[in-house]
């Protein structure tokens, strides 16, 4: 948001992303581990399985001097910490 602010971007979409594809069951598991749940994961396998690759194309906003400075599980990390952090005032 900041990168876009200060530099105006000349558009109103691009992606932002870290680099790497992961699949949801990966990301789903990285979450569980950040929040401490211990719990089972339910899969629904009646369902789609969706698009087997989930990498967003960042090349856009990159070619304007973009870049991840942080990883996913960093950035959900710091999320994360700021939710607990701020709970209490968000309602």
């Amino acid at each position: 948001m900041v990168f876009a602010v200060e530099y105006k971007l000349p558009e109103h979409l691009y992606n932002v992303g870290f680099g790497t594809d992961i699949t949801i069951k990966q990301l789903a598991s990285t979450i569980q581990g950040i929040v401490g749940h211990t719990g089972t994961i339910i899969w629904d396998d009646t369902k789609p399985d969706g698009t087997p690759r989930k990498l967003m194309d960042s090349s856009k906003i990159q070619q304007l001097g973009w870049k991840a400075n942080i990883g996913l599980e960093q950035g959900i990390e710091n999320a994360y910490a700021w939710f607990c952090k701020n709970n209490a005032t968000l309602r």
